[in-house]
């Protein structure tokens, strides 16, 4: 009979250690979730699938990726389960973006740990996300005061009335204020995450990712938190047609008009369906698809930014320029050195 082994299989925990510390070695951004009692597990499982898994095809880690408590036994949201095994607060102290609790009872104060925790991280520098109700607890610890935030529609009210120094923008999907970036509820953690994703690492990867998690590559953080007519009363009034039909002709100067025209359906009424499906506007959504496919193009080696413009159906380099300084805050330039490919 074999033997059995001397060294028993190592706790998950330490074997999670010890891949922390090779990647922290090797200088990869790290991203910590402080979990707190009762703590939503959807956006806690949101932030794993999109920080915390391996990307085998994608060749290379993205993040470091740890979860942190204040106590070693955590009753998660009703008490469905429990949450034990993770670091304790230490771990967010050396955190490169750090993702604060959220939870469902908004109007119970935050632990004194976790708030100076969060303080502490913004003193020093790093990024903070909150998704849903996550935007309460940093307005509670006091970094969002003067700031751009937004949080689940439902308690917009209870937000402004306990935080009025707190730029709130309640019915978009997300809000990127540069150093602070929060969500409101449910799928928009989805794409908070996917945003930073594209941010640190291109479009891209963001793609890649997106696929993996079967989700949309790209929703503009403007759009509506919530949609009044999710599907179309009748099969005719789908915009996925007309999509796709515009999608391949973006080096084209479309024009509201047009498309309206493709769907056979007035202006207006273009408008009105891509309000109650999509959450945007004909226009926001042709300008997003069309940024989309520049940074595709500068991502793939494409060095004229002229050319880039145009086959992107965005007219001239200047206007590519103004429009991704607005939307990634880099030029055109600073993308190609972030994520163009390497030049040997």
């Amino acid at each position: 009979m074999p033997k059995e082994s001397s060294h028993p299989h190592p706790h998950p925990y330490s074997y999670a250690r010890s891949q922390s510390r090779r990647l922290r070695a090797a200088g990869v951004h790290r991203v910590v979730v402080i979990v707190d009692e009762n703590s939503n597990p959807f956006e806690l499982g949101c932030a794993t699938e999109i920080f915390g898994l391996r990307r085998p095809e994608i060749g290379r880690e993205l993040y470091d990726f740890r979860l942190c408590s204040p106590e070693p036994s955590l009753v998660m949201r009703d008490g469905f389960f429990t949450l034990t095994g993770v670091a304790d607060l230490e771990a967010a102290d050396t955190a490169d973006t750090l993702i604060v609790p959220n939870r469902p009872d908004v109007e119970v104060p935050r632990r004194p740990a976790v708030l100076d925790t969060i303080r502490r991280a913004h003193a020093r520098g790093a990024r903070l996300i909150g998704f849903c109700s996550g935007a309460f607890t940093l307005a509670e610890a006091g970094v969002l005061d003067g700031r751009r935030a937004t949080a689940h529609w439902q308690w917009a009210d209870s937000f402004r009335s306990r935080f009025p120094a707190v730029q709130l923008e309640p019915d978009v999907l997300f809000v990127d204020d540069g150093d602070i970036l929060t969500a409101a509820g449910s799928t928009a953690a989805l794409d908070l995450g996917l945003h930073v994703v594209r941010r640190d690492h291109g479009a891209a990867v963001a793609n890649s990712v997106s696929r993996r998690l079967v989700f949309a590559a790209h929703r503009d953080g403007g759009q509506r938190q919530f949609i009044e007519r999710p599907m179309p009363d009748l099969p005719g009034e789908s915009l996925a047609p007309v999509l796709s039909w515009a999608q391949e002709r973006l080096d084209s100067p479309l024009t509201i008009p047009d498309l309206a025209a493709r769907a056979s359906v007035s202006p207006a009424t273009l408008h009105r369906r891509f309000r109650t499906q999509l959450g945007t506007t004909p226009l926001m959504w042709l300008t997003g698809e069309r940024l989309a496919l520049a940074c595709r193009l500068i991502e793939r080696g494409e060095p004229r930014f002229e050319e880039v413009a145009r086959r992107s159906g965005l007219g001239t380099a200047a206007n590519l320029r103004t429009l991704m300084r607005r939307e990634t805050g880099i030029t055109p330039s600073a993308y190609r050195r972030r994520f163009g490919p390497e030049v040997n």
